[in-house]
């Protein structure tokens, strides 16, 4: 039998529980907000947009105007994007052998955005594991008290009957985890489509940029 003490303990550990699964719950979704946000930022808003803005570049490189597409890629509209931040690296850089400013690039690409992005979805992950656990504890330490009155009332003739809306109270801790969890989950898989798109977009726009930056720098020579 559990003692009076020992049964404070552990409703005081379940009231934890639900507290910490509320704290998961509202931190899951802050991180869904941020991400949605960031990979919002770092990506034209449609195909178009970012046709129109390569088009753009690629009339100053037509001219070997890369002040202009400095100054372009540096704008308020674009400063944000993905895309052009790496355009801006690869100017910076463009004295370099073509195959060496690419890897530039992609490390560049990989440290400002798909680190950042990927080191979130992480935290996504540990809130989706996190909620079933949780919950479960919350279920076992809400049975362990549940039985210990059962022990009770078995003992002074009490109608057993009555504890099932504690046995209910108990489980509904593992289906409060398995609500946190599921959304999350979803979510998750979702940004993972999206940074996916982000980085397929980035490697094509940023394959038409070196192709017309290497045709540009090759006239320059001439």
């Amino acid at each position: 039998m559990v003692s009076s003490n020992l049964k404070s303990v552990l409703l005081g550990l379940e009231f934890f529980v639900y507290s910490v699964l509320a704290i998961v719950a509202l931190f899951g979704a802050y991180l869904a907000l941020l991400l949605f946000r960031r990979i919002k930022a770092k990506r034209f808003p449609n195909d178009k947009a970012a046709d129109d803005f390569l088009d753009e570049v690629r009339d100053m490189l037509d001219k070997q105007d890369y002040d202009g597409v400095a100054e372009l890629c540096d704008s308020p509209q674009y400063w944000s994007k993905a895309v052009p931040q790496l355009i801006l690296v690869a100017l910076a850089n463009r004295t370099k052998p073509l195959a060496k400013l690419k890897r530039l690039v992609n490390q560049e690409f990989e440290r400002e955005v798909t680190t950042e992005l990927e080191y979130t979805l992480a935290w996504v992950g540990t809130c989706v594991r996190s909620g079933p656990m949780l919950g479960l504890l919350g279920t076992v330490l809400g049975i362990v008290v549940t039985f210990s009155k059962l022990a009770e009332m078995g003992a002074s003739g009490g109608d057993p009957s009555k504890l099932a809306g504690g046995i209910g109270t108990a489980l509904f801790a593992t289906a409060l985890g398995l609500t946190v969890a599921i959304p999350l989950t979803l979510l998750g898989a979702l940004f993972h489509v999206r940074v996916g798109r982000l980085e397929t977009d980035v490697r094509i726009y940023m394959g038409e940029f070196f192709d017309e930056l290497e045709t540009s720098l090759a006239k320059g020579k001439k």
